[in-house]
């Protein structure tokens, strides 16, 4: 099969096409001829580049969220049957206490190529009418907003939200997720055309934070209160006090996203006069993913998408991405006439 093979860490010019055996099931899991795989830029550029937090091992395939169709079925399953098409959840293993999950496309070889091996109970069944490139970005942040919005921050119908990064791949499935919840929610964005975007996705109002004081303008949209929830996911030493200080008494901030260096300046005084919760996590349950697949399916949450691009263009996919004039996923796309 094709694949996509890093031998080295560096730049998109290590994304190198090569030809690999393809991969058989052992007991308890399942091959998939891979549809769709999105690119990321935590668990895809910083992989490559060698700057991931966690140690990667060489030769290494990227791709965290592959859909496709089950080809194959290892000893033990039931679950699962060839002709299925799924979409998989990246955490390969459970977190326990000492023991770090292990990713896929991360510790394990991933979705930049034909095919994929996977454990059976990380795959979700696609709904009927939804195609794998939607499928595989609803899948790779809906779960994960969901759990931050509803799970953690228990974001309800009469509260107020305040989604950062609001245009981006997490922060534009927070907004629809939000709205499903019920939710108001205040959009804010780097630029006037990322806040239009998140205002197309259905946030109620919008605030460009490169330009306006996010401080002021939260507090002006809100009367005064401020917001219940913050959904950041930026860690941008600039940006993040400003959305702590969005917060109403007794709020709640949820993150689990750092691209914007990660190391923040925080005020304890106002944490603890106003009774203020940070919190961080990256737990996501199954129901999450298939909660956010039926939501999907029922046109309630919509995939933004940039563009597809076919697998051997995986390295200009990851040039793209890097210049930063992106709006929305980057998915890249493998043909599989027979299936």
């Amino acid at each position: 099969m094709r694949a996509i093979v890093i031998r080295g860490f560096g730049g998109p010019e290590v994304l190198q096409v090569e030809t690999v055996p393809e991969p058989d099931p052992i007991p308890g899991w399942v091959t998939i001829a891979v549809h769709a795989v999105s690119v990321n830029r935590t668990l895809d550029l910083a992989v490559r580049a060698g700057r991931y937090a966690r140690p990667v091992k060489l030769p290494h395939v990227l791709g965290a969220d592959p859909s496709g169709v089950i080809v194959a079925v290892g000893d033990g399953v039931s679950s699962r049957q060839v002709g299925d098409r799924v979409v998989t959840s990246p955490f390969l293993r459970p977190p326990t206490g000492a023991q770090p999950s292990q990713l896929l496309g991360v510790h394990a070889w991933g979705g930049y190529a034909e095919f994929v091996t996977v454990p059976a109970d990380a795959t979700f069944i696609i709904p009927s009418g939804l195609d794998y490139p939607q499928a595989t970005v609803i899948s790779r942040h809906a779960p994960m907003a969901f759990h931050l919005l509803d799970d953690k921050a228990r974001l309800s119908s009469d509260q107020t939200v305040l989604i950062m990064g609001a245009s981006g791949g997490l922060g534009s499935i927070g907004v629809q997720v939000a709205k499903t919840l019920g939710a108001t929610v205040i959009a804010g964005a780097g630029s006037d055309d990322r806040v239009a975007r998140a205002l197309s996705m259905g946030a109620d109002f919008g605030v460009n934070y490169r330009r306006d004081d996010l401080e002021a303008e939260v507090m002006r949209l809100t009367d005064g209160k401020g917001v219940d929830v913050v959904y950041e996911n930026i860690s941008d030493p600039s940006l993040f006090p400003k959305a702590l200080a969005s917060l109403t008494r007794g709020g709640r901030l949820v993150t689990a996203g750092s691209h914007g260096g990660g190391i923040v300046p925080l005020d304890v005084s106002r944490l603890y006069m106003k009774q203020l919760t940070v919190m961080g996590s990256t737990g996501q349950k199954p129901v999450d993913t298939e909660r956010s697949l039926a939501a999907a399916a029922a046109g309630r949450i919509i995939a933004d998408i940039h563009t597809c691009m076919p697998l051997e263009e995986s390295a200009d996919a990851h040039r793209l991405l890097e210049a930063g004039e992106v709006q929305g996923k980057i998915v890249l796309t493998v043909t599989h006439p027979d299936r």
